[in-house]
């Protein structure tokens, strides 16, 4: 298999002699001079850093050089704010865009070293809770490969997403401490540190508004390098670490308090210490807020900095007026998080460069644009005013002014609607007054998008609609899409080589051109190469299955994958009724031919979110009978995979042969993991929700397996009622299972455990579960039968990967650079370090 490996080429670059050379020269000077003096005590962990160390030579010089290109350029720079970044692994990422792969898989193989052995060393950076912050990182990916002068700026998370553990079939959180051994990758910048202030008062006075005795904590940058795919380019993701200034309370040393002014300085410092664990979901605690400030108002620092003295390594001014600063800076809200951006540049450009409110507030909003990534309320944030008033007073009056104005011009449009200016107001009333963040968006942003077709109609239509009414040309769509880089080339080898030996490898840069694949779906050949590197992949996930989870797969069972957070709406407890279902027709049956599976859910539940804990604890009950039942044996296996994150996706991926993305119509934005399986050749049952409509689109309706109300259906059920007790009485599959839930089949020790869930989906599910459940097993009847016969289920599979084009994040970047940013994207190569300068 090293072998095979090690002989694929183009996708994974050359491993010239020379370079080979070289790279086992410098791995081997990391190691002595960087890391341990005398090999023969050097660890596993050692020659890992020696090899990213190595890695990231190749890219420092890349990465000054693009920074110098952008200061003789001078041209319009994009900054992405997101409170995620969920980056995953860097150093096999970084070797795919820098065609080092075979070289570096090479010398490692010369040094007596396995390359995936030290790859499994890393740490994910697991800055993000799922779907928003995974797209942030494809995003940067794509950002450099369209040679954007583009930046990512977060929040350098001391702990990042909790890893999970199962125990007893419940999940338990452990703090992810991702940094204890270092981070090759990152480079920190005390330079470049910034004061961020909070709490204090605001003065009025002849001479301008000041804020004044506030508490200041210092931003301390740590900048990681994101490179392009093979173009030169290496742009810069820099996050942000929550410093106390040396006089943080030293004051109270004075009446002897030293050693607590010292111990104080957490205080400061926990503003960065951990990733808040909810993903749709708003939780308005005043350290997330202060989080959200935080991140805002280093960067607004940073970017007026770098507009105003724009040439390499200078600290000149050569830019002081501020009115060309939407020329210069495109600014890129990840959904509310950031949302602080708008009051905070109001503020600078207000208190700080004098600037008069009406040219203030042009400026903000010819720089802003907005992104949102839900439309469930509970996602949505609104924070209380006390909060505000306590913790940033002065960006609370800026509020207060934005929407005295915003009011009056709606009053102006629709007089006497004294109902429309309660809705559209960015505070709400109640028995609490709430700072309503999508609306302070909204008005300040110059572009308001969704993620997915579907979802950029239901905002208009429904969420936002009374400002769509009075701004139409705000409103856009940008479906999302995923780097192929890190999706195909990098965690499927098998599968980009087979595409680029029929196709060319240039649709690694241009994923439309899959669709050239379409030339080749009767071709035996290309049927035989594609199900032989699926089976290969689930061969290789077995193992790894076998050894972690000590359960005998079957590999030429189905994989059926359902990986995503655990949530209600994405409705893992469908699934685990088609679970219940199946398993009591083998048992009824099993002399039948039924299509094996080895159904597979993952995912995290936020801490707090006990019906989702509680999901989890149901799936692993029911794994826990139907693995150990004699009668079904191989025919059915029920794994919760522990744990899940981009690592482990980027295995179970690639091997996986149907993917589960079954959410009720209307609640799923767009997803972007229904790509990855698209991509890497697994069919999906699906809703027509998010970009599954898309998908649907790009490939044929009738190469996927789509079941259930659409977003018209389930309206139309929301004003006439939702009855589950209906289809409990009806469905007698549905009643069967439900009653082995209620009365303990799957919990004997404990019979009413699942009591709340059985409560929930009878008498109030949201999410429409049982209005589904007939038309999903019907649809899982048809996916089994299709399964058994391989060569008409991989022809679906090639028209799949074939409609994947629109989905890569390329496309989505080149649309929100044209379109909204209004930068134009190039696939022109800077030249090398080594190159001579032109």
């Amino acid at each position: 298999y090293a072998i095979e490996k090690r002989k694929q080429i183009s996708v994974r670059g050359l491993a010239g002699v020379e370079n080979v050379s070289d790279l086992k020269t410098n791995f081997n000077r990391h190691l002595h001079f960087t890391l341990v003096k005398d090999r023969n005590v050097a660890t596993k962990r050692d020659y890992y850093f020696a090899l990213a160390n190595t890695v990231r030579d190749h890219l420092v010089g890349r990465w000054i050089r693009t920074q110098q290109h952008y200061y003789e350029k001078d041209p319009k720079r994009v900054y992405y704010l997101s409170l995620e970044f969920y980056m995953g692994r860097t150093l096999q990422n970084t070797m795919v865009n820098l065609a080092l792969e075979n070289a570096c898989d090479e010398a490692t193989y010369q040094l007596g070293l396995d390359m995936e052995e030290l790859q499994d060393i890393e740490e994910d950076a697991g800055l993000g809770n799922g779907g928003l912050g995974r797209l942030a990182a494809c995003f940067l990916d794509s950002m450099a490969s369209l040679g954007l002068a583009a930046y990512g700026y977060g929040i350098r998370y001391e702990f990042g997403i909790f890893n999970q553990k199962i125990v007893n079939g419940w999940q338990v959180e452990e703090a992810d401490d991702w940094l204890r051994y270092g981070n090759p990758w990152e480079k920190a910048r005390p330079e470049y540190m910034r004061p961020v202030h909070f709490y204090g008062r605001v003065e009025h006075t002849p001479e301008g508004v000041k804020w004044v005795d506030t508490q200041v904590v210092l931003a301390l940058p740590y900048d990681t390098p994101v490179p392009g795919y093979r173009n030169n380019v290496v742009n810069t993701m820099r996050l942000w670490s929550a410093k106390a200034p040396c006089d943080f309370n030293l004051k109270d040393f004075n009446v002897g308090g030293y050693i607590q002014a010292v111990l104080d300085r957490n205080l400061a410092e926990n503003i960065s210490r951990v990733l808040y664990p909810n993903d749709n979901f708003f939780e308005g605690k005043e350290l997330r807020l202060k989080q959200e400030y935080f991140v805002v108002a280093a960067t607004l620092q940073d970017i007026v900095r770098r507009f105003k003295s724009s040439k390499f390594g200078s600290t000149e001014v050569v830019r002081v007026d501020l009115s060309t600063l939407p020329d210069k800076v495109a600014i890129q809200l990840n959904d509310t998080h950031p949302a602080l951006a708008i009051p905070e540049l109001m503020r600078i450009l207000l208190d700080t460069e004098h600037q008069t409110w009406e040219k203030a507030w042009d400026i903000v909003t010819r720089t802003c644009a907005y992104t949102n990534h839900t439309v469930l309320p509970e996602a949505l944030e609104r924070w209380p005013i006390d909060l505000f008033q306590n913790l940033l007073p002065r960006h609370l009056e800026i509020i207060f002014e934005i929407n005295r104005r915003h009011l009056e011009r709606i009053a102006n449009l629709y007089p006497g609607d004294h109902d429309r200016l309660r809705r559209m107001s960015l505070v709400e009333e109640g028995d609490q007054k709430k700072i309503n963040m999508a609306h302070l968006c909204i008005v300040g942003s110059h572009a308001v998008n969704g993620v997915a077709r579907i979802h950029s109609d239901i905002i208009k239509a429904t969420l936002f609609k009374d400002f769509y009414e009075v701004d139409p040309h705000k409103f856009q769509n940008k479906t999302n899409g995923i780097t192929p880089r890190r999706w195909l080339v990098m965690c499927n080898p098998g599968l980009a080589e087979v595409i680029a030996e029929r196709i060319g490898e240039d649709y690694i840069r241009d994923l439309g051109q899959l669709k050239n694949l379409l030339e080749f779906v009767d071709d035996d050949s290309l049927i035989r190469d594609i199900a032989k590197v699926k089976q290969e992949n689930k061969l290789k996930f077995s193992a790894y299955l076998e050894e972690h989870y000590k359960v005998k797969i079957n590999p030429n069972s189905m994989f059926d994958v359902q990986v995503k957070r655990i949530h209600e709406y994405k409705r893992q407890l469908l699934n685990c009724l088609h679970i219940i279902t199946l398993y009591n027709r083998i048992k009824k049956e099993p002399n039948k031919n039924w299509t094996p599976r080895t159904i597979m859910i993952g995912g995290k539940a936020a801490p707090g979110y006990h019906t989702a804990k509680l999901i989890i604890r149901l799936i692993t009950a029911v794994g826990d009978i139907v693995n150990h039942d004699e009668v079904v044996g191989d025919r059915l296996k029920v794994i919760f995979l522990e744990n899940y994150k981009v690592t482990l996706a980027e295995k179970i991926i690639p091997a996986s042969d149907l993917s589960e993305q079954i959410s009720t119509a209307g609640t799923e934005a767009s997803g972007t993991g229904n790509m990855k399986f698209m991509l890497n050749g697994a069919l999906t049952i699906g809703t027509m929700d998010g970009a599954n409509v898309e998908m649907a689109e790009e490939a044929g309706e009738e190469n996927l397996f789509i079941f259930g109300m659409r977003v018209d259906d389930v309206d139309a059920m929301d004003k006439s009622g939702y009855d589950a007790m209906e289809y409990y009485n009806r469905i007698p599959e549905l009643k069967l299972a439900m009653d082995q839930i209620a009365g303990g089949y799957f919990s004997p020790d404990q019979h009413d455990l699942f009591k709340d869930i059985v409560n929930m989906l009878l008498h109030h599910d949201r999410f429409k579960v049982f209005a589904d459940y007939e038309a999903y097993i019907k649809c899982q009847d048809k996916v089994s039968a299709l399964y058994k016969n391989p060569k008409e289920w991989t022809k679906m599979v090639i028209h799949n990967i074939a409609g994947c084009g629109k989905f890569s994040s390329d496309r989505t970047i080149s649309q929100y650079a044209r379109e909204i940013w209004g930068m134009e994207p190039s696939l022109e190569r800077i030249p090398a370090p080594d190159d001579p300068r032109q």
